[in-house]
């Protein structure tokens, strides 16, 4: 029988976590404390919004559509951008480098899993006008030092 992994006590916690942040499109509800090595959030984006078309440079997300109808921009592997509608029941991953956007249909929520919120985002197009998202930027808009 393989050995058991020892319980990392550093991470116990029984207090709960949640940051709402505001974004013009909608908002995100971050349910993971930000000292995980992964990061839950809930994206809900008003019909007819769109996210940035984007890219990030260390940050990988699994996207699945829990309501509403939205659809996702991705770049193939040729680096043409293709429009996918989301479907309920799957899931939808977006690798390091690939550019992506969502897109909401109706309003919508999208469930995202990812690996930490670190890196930069950097934004090819923005409806909003926005800079890239840096690591200072996103600590600064989440209220964290």
């Amino acid at each position: 029988m393989a050995p058991v992994p020892e319980f990392n006590k550093e991470l116990f916690s029984k207090e709960s976590f949640v940051l709402r942040a505001p974004k013009p499109w909608g908002y995100e509800i971050i349910f993971t404390p930000p000292n995980l090595p992964y990061t839950g959030k809930i994206i809900h984006v008003e019909a007819g919004k769109r996210l940035s078309l984007q890219v990030h440079d260390k940050k990988q997300e699994s996207y699945y559509l829990a309501s509403g109808e939205c659809n996702v921009v991705l770049e193939n592997n040729r680096g043409e951008l293709e429009t996918v509608a989301l479907e309920h029941g799957k899931g939808y991953t977006v690798a390091i480098g690939q550019k992506h956007r969502l897109w909401a249909v109706t309003d919508c929520d999208v469930f995202e899993a990812s690996t930490p919120e670190s890196g930069t985002t950097y934004r090819l197009e923005d409806d909003y006008k926005r800079p890239d998202e840096t690591e200072a930027l996103r600590a600064q808009e989440r209220g964290q030092k």
